[in-house]
């Protein structure tokens, strides 16, 4: 009987450890509108408590308009800075880019343990 009790609990646990575990989140923020020509500065805040070689934010990956255009990996020895770190990535903005244009900027991390809580997305309006 104790190890049945024992064994549901450790199930439990896992189960609940998974479901509410500590995901990682970003926010990217980038100008509302620019011209073409010109380059952006896109920032992406990362949060995810607590970074150690078994439990980090493993990696997080930055979209234009659905192209991914870099991507941070990190591992034992390459561990993410801090529980909320930012990340810059400079982008110039093409002069052969149609005109009326929107660039959809895109960002994503994930905890190696307990995944990630989505992407974070905005918009930078072409001049």
């Amino acid at each position: 009987m104790k190890k049945s009790a024992l064994f549901l609990s450790l199930i439990f646990t896992l189960f609940c450890t998974a479901a509410f575990g500590n995901k990682t989140t970003v926010e990217v923020a980038a100008p509302e509108e620019a011209e073409k020509g010109t380059e952006i500065t896109i920032t992406i805040k990362v949060t995810h408590s607590g970074n150690s070689r078994l439990h980090h934010t493993d990696w997080v990956w930055l979209k234009i308009n659905g192209e991914e255009v870099k991507r941070w990996e990190y591992e034992g020895g390459n561990l993410p800075p801090d529980a909320v770190f930012t990340l810059e990535y400079k982008y110039k903005i093409s002069d052969e880019i149609s005109d009326a244009v929107e660039l959809v900027i895109e960002a994503e991390g994930n905890c190696n343990l307990h995944g990630t809580a989505g992407s974070s997305e905005t918009a930078v309006r072409v001049l």
